[in-house]
């Protein structure tokens, strides 16, 4: 007997998958992937924090990256080869502090920053009256912007360059508006010597329009006209902004290109910046030559004669803990191997 046709079954349609460009337009060069993962155990916030840093990294990383107790920097080192990715950032914790490790793929080199503070973006968010956060936000990747770092120092030309290679690079001249949506920024105080690590998205506000005008042009939605009886009545009912916004010379700008989908020849905006995390307060310590190892070539405690007991356990406990917790994740997975293989034995 034949089956009867279901006609209210939906026939199966694959999505097709748009494929990320791998090369820069700009430069030539392969576009820079990141993985941001974690070694031996971080607490909650921490482990919130991450997130917040892939997020930050979109839409060139692994947002949801999974890791397990059995995996180690070597298994990440493989995965990343196949995937062309370029940079690692490692969070990590000791008993004194945490920890956040820039690497550069496949040679390094390292950079090693101590977390002195850090706040989330979920924190951040609920700090403000009118949080931020469109679901486009991220699907361009961010500019990134440093500041104090022309010192002259060689350790600090180094930091510059890592973090100039981790976000693809723009072209002022063919780079459109509307894929400007967020901006890191870096901050180096000379006297703490701790960097200031910002997170920004960029909005444009036009200057010198009503309120219902800006509003409209920035929502691009058709008003409620059904309580005025002429369109002039929108236009002229709301007044202008207040003193408190950006309608300086100095606070605005003339744009002739795109702004989201508007086009116009040229438009006087204000370029206003939200805060929307994560936030840190990071202290370069260390860099490597290699990959998390090999020849340190900058130590901030190097010029000191004889190191405090305090110094030496923040330079060393973290990867002491992380190779404890590695050695301790594979001896209890011999174990089970074991057990596994006594219970088929057993069965047969």
């Amino acid at each position: 007997m034949g089956r009867f046709k279901n006609k209210n079954r939906k026939p199966f349609v694959k999505q097709i998958v748009k494929k990320q460009p791998t090369v820069d337009h700009v430069t030539g060069d392969k576009i820079p992937k990141s993985f941001v993962f974690s070694r031996g155990k971080i607490p909650g916030p921490l482990r919130q924090l991450q997130m917040d840093l892939r997020k930050l990294m979109l839409p060139y990383t692994a947002l949801k990256l999974k890791e397990t107790k059995r995996n180690n920097l070597k298994d990440f080192v493989k995965i990343a080869s196949d995937m062309m990715v370029t940079h690692f950032l490692i969070l990590s914790k000791t008993n004194s502090a945490a920890y956040l490790k820039v690497a550069q793929m496949k040679h390094g080199p390292t950079l090693t920053f101590k977390i002195h503070e850090y706040s989330l973006a979920a924190d951040i968010a609920q700090s403000q009256l009118r949080p931020r956060c469109p679901p486009d936000l991220f699907k361009t990747p961010p500019l990134i912007v440093l500041s104090g770092f022309g010192t002259g120092e060689q350790h600090l030309k180094m930091v510059t360059l890592i973090f100039q290679r981790i976000f693809p690079a723009i072209d002022i001249n063919t780079v459109k508006l509307s894929s400007c949506q967020r901006i890191v920024l870096l901050n180096y105080d000379k006297e703490t010597k701790l960097i200031d690590f910002r997170h920004y998205s960029i909005r444009l506000q036009p200057v010198g329009v009503s309120r219902r005008i800006r509003k409209f042009v920035q929502n691009h939605q058709v008003p409620d006209l059904r309580s005025l009886q002429d369109v002039s009545d929108f236009v002229t009912k709301a007044g202008y902004g207040s003193e408190s916004e950006a309608d300086d010379e100095a606070a605005t700008v003339n744009l002739s290109s795109d702004i989201g989908r508007v086009n116009r020849a040229s438009t006087k905006s204000a370029v206003k910046l939200q805060e929307i995390g994560p936030r840190m307060t990071l202290q370069l310590v260390k860099i490597e030559q290699g990959l998390c190892t090999g020849e340190v070539l900058f130590n901030e405690y190097g010029n000191v004669a004889k190191k405090s007991e305090n110094e030496e356990e923040d330079e060393q406990e973290s990867d002491e803990e992380m190779d404890e917790q590695e050695d301790e994740d594979k001896e209890e997975q011999e174990i089970e191997d074991e057990q596994e293989i006594e219970e088929e034995l057993e069965d047969d």
